[in-house]
């Protein structure tokens, strides 16, 4: 099992300051699967509980010389602790923008190995990486878990294909941060929010209590997938009640999330998209958004990232 690569100027700031920061506000562990074409993070794909994120690249958007091989088909798949590794991908980058000069000056090498610890009779497995400095070279070790077994990698690659489904309706909301200010203060009221969805381009999300209740809805948005005219009579009626019909007509699907859920979903606009979709999966199995990338000067969409989240859902949901 082997694994060596070059990070590439740009791979360093898409995960330094882009994908890691915003990783790290998903979950302190995930994990890291390595193919021959892709190296994709995962969050509670294996576990089931809590937010499902995934951020997938091709190998050519953050490395040079990617080199793999396992007797599993090329696969490797281990736990890592995002905070450690986004902390040591600073640190080399510091060190690289100091010291490093000439035609080997910011080249990140990242690579497993297993080393013995202090006061340790095993070799445990690392992350390392190397960074060529003025006069040295700096090593970071990174501390991962024992690599997947081939039962193991079968599971998360499975779970990963049946977490690819995209509803077939999706609307653009073009402010994440008017959405995630919303947000914030519905954290103070309760702890399960409604989102519904509808074919006419609406989003509506809102919070209950016994005594209060708290709602937001985003009109006319961009919808892709399937999509309906909304009936004219619906115009002079309340949020509430249009949502309502719309579901009644089966052009609309509600599900109740927790507003906890959401609030870390947010937390993905630090990896910078360019757009961003919300879907609710058939029979409102889950909460599903997804963050769309323009490659640099266009409106073209970068097929080498992709990063989508899952959230679980309390209500089967309606239809």
């Amino acid at each position: 099992m082997k694994f060596k690569a070059f990070l590439t100027e740009h791979g360093v700031n898409l995960l330094e300051r882009r994908f890691l920061p915003a990783l790290d506000k998903m979950g302190k562990i995930c994990h890291l699967f390595l193919t021959r074409d892709h190296a994709i993070f995962l969050h509670n794909l294996l576990n089931g509980d809590g937010v499902q994120c995934i951020a997938q690249f091709r190998k050519e958007a953050l490395f040079d010389d990617y080199r793999i091989s396992s007797q599993n088909e090329d696969r490797i798949a281990f736990a890592i602790d995002v905070s450690l590794l986004l902390r040591a991908v600073r640190s080399s980058v510091s060190i690289c923008t100091e010291f490093g000069n000439g035609p080997s000056a910011n080249r990140l090498q990242i690579k497993l190995v297993k080393k013995l610890p202090l006061n340790c009779t095993q070799p445990m497995p690392f992350l390392t990486f190397e960074t060529n400095g003025y006069k040295s070279a700096v090593i970071q070790d990174v501390p991962i878990s024992k690599p997947l077994s081939r039962a193991q990698v079968l599971e998360l690659q499975t779970a990963l294909e049946l977490a690819q489904d995209i509803p077939q309706t999706l609307v653009q909301v073009p402010d994440l941060n008017q959405l995630q200010n919303f947000v914030e203060r519905m954290k103070q009221v309760g702890d399960m929010l409604n989102v519904s969805i509808s074919k006419y381009g609406d989003l509506h999300v809102q919070i209950s209590t016994t005594l209060i209740t708290l709602g937001a809805e985003f009109r006319k948005l961009l919808v892709i997938g399937e999509q309906a005219e909304a009936p004219s009579d619906d115009r002079n009626q309340s949020a509430q009640t249009r949502s309502e019909r719309a579901i009644s007509r089966g052009d609309a699907q509600r599900v109740q999330v927790s507003v906890k859920h959401f609030s870390r979903s947010l937390h993905c606009h630090l990896a910078k998209p360019d757009c961003t979709f919300y879907g609710i999966a058939p029979q409102g199995s889950c909460l599903t958004v997804i963050f769309q990338f323009f490659i640099p000067g266009t409106h073209q969409t970068d097929k080498s990232i992709s990063l989508h989240c899952r959230l679980p859902v309390f209500d089967p949901g309606s239809s």
